[in-house]
């Protein structure tokens, strides 16, 4: 008799944690301090601005874990924005989501992968543009 292996279709707590972590650590942590510290310009203030939105962040993800306890469903805040607000306001995230929210966050994720990239190959890096349409064609003229 054959043994067939599939992988198991679960998250256990350390693979959803290490999820959520590699999210928010991938691009963030290596483009977003060096911005802050440009503009605030003193490592005291910038180490509590870092605590100060660990903690705003700390209190979402229990907050959806809360409302994933009361309706595990998949959809996520679909879910919980049409249980807490009806069908209207879930459909609009959802488009919201799709058109504006995830693809800002998938341009930020390209540009930091972008920025380091040409780090390894410079042909590639920031100050090679590749442009598909002449940029003096967009420009309005002076």
């Amino acid at each position: 008799m054959a043994v067939t292996q599939q992988l198991q279709r679960r998250l256990r707590l350390f693979d959803a944690t290490t999820i959520v972590v590699g999210s928010m650590i991938g691009s963030g942590i290596f483009v977003a301090p060096s911005i802050m510290a440009g503009s605030v310009q003193t490592p005291g203030l910038l180490v509590g601005l870092w605590l100060f939105g660990g903690l705003f962040t700390i209190l979402g993800a229990v907050a959806y874990g809360e409302l994933a306890a009361m309706w595990p469903h998949a959809g996520g805040q679909y879910v919980f924005l049409r249980e807490a607000y009806g069908d209207f306001w879930a459909f609009l995230y959802g488009w919201a989501n799709f058109l504006v929210i995830q693809t800002g966050f998938n341009a930020a994720v390209a540009i930091a992968f972008a920025k380091y990239l040409g780090v390894l190959i410079p042909e590639l890096g920031e100050e090679n543009v590749l442009a598909v349409v002449p940029l003096g064609d967009l420009l309005p003229a002076a």
